[in-house]
């Protein structure tokens, strides 16, 4: 069990050295003797994980969604729509890993990557909500999850691109995604709904700690 464990860590250590070398530098110019500097593991150790750069590359695309912590279920499901989409947008500020992974999939180098798992998966999740919302009647009659999923996935997408080509913070992202939530929820929510929303910037953070104090409760 112990020599399963330091695998574990040994494999979480390499994909969070490659987040942050492929978040600074891009596919391409990413070296793996950097990510094996930074992660401080031997050559033979990385390639008892991951067969290549590209193997490793995948691996950490692949982890934006299934290591991303979800906020709780709400009673409002427009609310857990949302906060979805907020928690992403704080972890930006905070989560390596998640960085690195976005600057991958949105990185127009290393064409023989696939990426659209995430785009894939984040859309499908949101989808699941919204649709949730549509039965509890929270939607506007004329909404369709089908089109606001991808919309806001892509909006997502649009807004890392913008952050990154104007150099700034991503601490930003926070901001906008509020603005992009506040500009669009009043399109398809039902009134009664939206007034109890909070779209406000850190409602991210308030919702990853709100869903970590249930966890915490309940262990």
């Amino acid at each position: 069990m112990a020599k399963q464990d330091r695998a574990i860590r040994t494999r979480q250590a390499i994909l969070e050295a490659a987040a942050t070398v492929f978040d600074e530098r891009g596919y391409e110019a990413a070296k793996l003797t950097d990510i094996l500097q930074l992660a401080q593991v031997t050559k033979g150790a990385l390639y008892f994980h991951f067969d290549s750069k590209e193997d490793l590359a995948h691996a950490v695309i692949d982890a934006q969604v299934s290591t991303a912590p979800m906020p709780m279920p709400q009673v409002s499901k427009m609310q857990e729509f949302v906060d979805i989409g907020m928690v992403f947008a704080h972890r930006l500020t905070h989560d390596g890993l998640l960085r690195g992974s976005v600057r991958l999939t949105l990185d127009q180098g290393g064409h023989e990557l696939n990426r659209s798992g995430p785009y894939r998966e984040w859309t499908e999740l949101n989808l699941r909500v919204l649709n949730e919302a549509k039965e509890c009647g929270e939607l506007l009659p004329h909404a369709d999850p089908q089109e606001v999923a991808p919309l806001v996935v892509g909006s997502y997408a649009g807004l890392n691109l913008m952050t990154q080509a104007l150099g700034s913070n991503r601490s930003e992202m926070d901001r906008w995604a509020s603005a992009l939530y506040r500009h669009i929820l009043p399109s398809i929510a039902v009134p009664a709904v939206l007034a109890m929303l909070d779209m406000e910037p850190g409602r991210g953070a308030r919702a990853l700690e709100a869903a970590g104090a249930a966890e915490a409760a309940a262990g």
